[in-house]
C-alpha cells in the first residue's frame, strides 16, 4: 500500500488541471452548534440559475452532512433531486477510478535523464497497481526509479471538496438567492472552566471558556456561531439518551436551583451567541471566553460516601471538595453549561497551583454545586461493621393488610399473617485529622433502598443525621485538629 500510495502521489504532481464545476463557494453562513455532535449549517448563496432543469452543485459543504436534512429556500423554482458527493479527489481515488481507462506513463533514465512516454491501460488496482502496455502486463512498482503517471482528466465524480448537488427546474434565467440548511455531524463543542479558589477569603474567581472542535472535513468561513446548551434529541443507531445522561453526572452533588438565566432561550434550552463573526477550521480547537466572575462566595469541605452497609480493612481518604453556587446572591449568577472545572489555589509563595479537577452537568441559575476536587491527604475514614445479626418479625411488624376491591365493587380488608426475617446492621464509621485545623466531614451512607427492598429504618445513630432520599443518610461529623471522632449508627432493612 506505500508504494501505490508514492506512485500515484507522485502522478499528481504532474497531471494537468481540469475543468471543474465551480459554480459557488460559500455564502453567508450561519452556524448552530449543539452538545451532541451535531450542528446546524445555513449557507446563502447568490447562483445563476438558467431556464429549465439543472444541476446546481453547492461545493464546500460539510464532509459529513445529513443529506436527508437538506431543505433549499428560494423562489421561482422546483427541486427534482438531490445527490451528495462525497468521493474526494486524492492519490488512490484517482487510480481507483482510472481502471478500465488510458494513462501515460513516464519514466526518466537516471544516468541519462532521458524520459520515454508510454501509454498504458490500468487492469486493477488491488494492493498493487497492474497495468497492460503493449503486448505486456506490468506492475507498477516503487524500485525507485523515476516514474510518474500523467492522467487525461478527472473523472466526472471526483471533487475537490465534498458537494452537494441539486437539480433545479426553473422559471427564468436569472442569479437567485438560495438558502441551503443541513444538519452536520462532526461539529460540538464544551465548556471549560479555571476556577482560582481563595481559600482564606472563602472565595472563588471563575473564568468560562467554550472550546469549538471542527472535524467535518471543511473549513467555515466567516460564521455567524450560535452555541445551544442542552441535550437536544437525536436518533442515532446504536445510541441510549438515558444511559448517555444518567453516565455523565460527575459532580459530586448538584442541588438545583430555579433563578432563570439573563440569557437568549430557544424552546427548553440556553442560547451562548459568539459576539463577532469567526472561522471555524477543519482539525481545529478555537477557545472563546463566555464567563468572568470574581469574588463569589465558596468554601473547601470534605465528604465520603459508603455505598453499601460494609466496611475496610484500611481507612480511605475522604473526598477534598469545593462549594459555591450559580445564584445571582454571591455566587457565579448565570446558568453553566455542562463541562469541566479546573481548580486552582495560591500556594504559600503566590503562585497558583492545580488542585483539581470536576464535571458538570447543565447547571441552572440558583443551584448548589459540591466538586470533587481530589482525594485529602491528613483525614481519612474506616467504616466498620460492628454487628450484623438476625432480628425476629416481632420487631418489625408481624401483619399486613391489604384493600381488596371484588368485581361487583364492594371492597374487603385482609390481613396476612407473615415471618420474613429481618436484619439489623450496627455500624462503626472512624474519622481521624491529622491536620492541625478541626474539619467537618459529611458522611453518606448510601445503598439503604436498592428498589427490590424498602423502609429501611434506624433506630439509633450517635449524631442525628437526614435522610437525603430513600437510599441515602447523611451526617455532619465534626474531626477536631489532630483528633479522632467516631460515628455510630444501626439500621434495620428487609435483606
Amino acid at each position: 500500500m506505500r508504494t501505490i500510495t508514492a506512485l500515484i502521489t507522485m502522478s499528481l504532481a504532474a497531471m494537468p488541471l481540469a475543468a471543474q464545476d465551480d459554480t459557488s463557494a460559500q455564502g453567508d453562513l450561519s452556524v448552530t452548534i449543539y452538545n451532541n455532535d451535531q450542528a446546524l449549517i445555513r449557507d446563502v448563496r447568490r447562483v445563476a440559475v438558467p431556464d429549465g432543469t439543472t444541476r446546481i452543485p453547492f461545493p464546500d459543504v460539510s464532509a459529513q452532512i445529513r443529506p436527508e436534512t437538506v431543505t433549499l429556500e428560494g423562489d421561482g423554482f422546483v427541486i427534482r433531486e438531490q445527490n451528495f458527493d462525497y468521493d474526494l479527489l486524492s492519490p488512490a481515488a484517482l487510480m481507483q477510478k482510472a481502471v478500465g481507462q488510458d494513462v501515460t506513463l513516464i519514466r526518466t533514465n537516471p544516468a541519462t535523464g532521458i524520459e520515454t512516454r508510454e501509454r498504458a491501460t490500468i487492469l486493477a488496482v488491488n494492493g498493487g497497481v497492474v497495468m497492460q502496455i503493449g503486448q505486456r502486463i506490468e506492475v507498477l512498482r516503487d524500485d525507485g526509479l523515476p516514474v510518474r503517471v500523467v492522467f487525461d482528466r478527472i473523472p466526472a465524480n471526483l471533487r475537490a471538496t465534498p458537494t452537494l448537488s441539486i437539480m433545479l427546474e426553473a422559471e427564468g434565467s436569472k442569479t437567485r438567492e438560495l438558502a441551503l440548511s443541513y444538519l452536520s455531524r462532526g461539529l460540538g463543542w464544551s465548556a471549560d472552566y479555571v476556577a482560582l479558589f481563595n481559600e482564606p477569603e472563602g472565595e472563588i474567581d471563575v473564568q468560562g471558556w467554550i472550546t469549538l472542535t471542527n472535524n467535518t472535513g471543511t473549513t467555515f468561513e466567516d460564521a455567524r456561531t450560535l452555541l445551544v446548551a442542552g441535550s437536544v434529541g437525536s436518533v442515532q443507531e446504536g445510541y441510549n439518551q438515558y444511559d448517555q445522561r444518567r453516565n455523565s453526572r460527575a459532580t459530586r452533588r448538584m442541588d438545583p436551583g430555579t433563578e432563570s438565566a439573563n440569557r437568549e432561550r430557544l424552546g427548553d434550552f440556553y442560547i451562548y451567541p459568539l459576539d463577532e463573526r469567526t472561522t471555524i477550521a477543519n482539525a481545529q480547537q478555537k477557545q472563546v471566553s463566555f464567563l468572568d466572575v470574581s469574588g463569589a462566595r465558596a468554601e473547601n469541605g470534605y465528604e465520603f460516601a459508603n455505598q453499601w452497609l460494609g466496611g475496610f480493612d484500611e481507612a480511605q481518604s475522604v473526598s477534598s471538595v469545593i462549594r459555591f453556587s450559580t445564584s445571582r446572591d454571591g455566587g457565579l449568577g448565570d446558568a453553566l453549561p455542562a463541562g469541566t472545572v479546573r481548580v486552582y489555589q495560591r500556594d504559600a509563595r503566590g503562585n497558583a497551583q492545580f488542585i483539581g479537577e470536576s464535571g458538570i452537568g447543565h447547571t441552572p441559575g440558583g443551584s448548589r454545586l459540591s466538586l470533587i476536587t481530589g482525594e485529602a491527604f491528613d483525614v481519612k475514614i474506616q467504616p466498620l461493621v460492628v454487628d450484623r445479626s438476625r432480628i425476629s418479625s416481632d420487631e418489625w411488624e408481624q401483619s399486613r393488610r391489604y384493600r381488596i376491591t371484588r368485581s361487583d365493587g364492594s371492597s374487603q380488608t385482609v390481613t396476612v399473617d407473615r415471618n420474613r426475617i429481618y436484619y439489623r446492621t450496627e455500624m462503626r464509621y472512624t474519622l481521624t485529622n491529622a491536620g492541625d485545623r478541626p474539619v467537618t466531614v459529611v458522611v453518606a451512607q448510601k445503598g439503604l433502598d436498592r428498589g427490590y427492598w424498602s423502609d429501611t429504618r434506624v433506630p439509633s445513630e450517635s449524631i442525628e443525621g437526614e435522610q437525603r432520599d430513600a437510599d441515602t443518610r447523611v451526617w455532619e461529623v465534626p474531626v477536631p485538629a489532630n483528633g479522632t471522632t467516631v460515628l455510630t449508627a444501626t439500621f434495620d432493612t428487609a435483606y
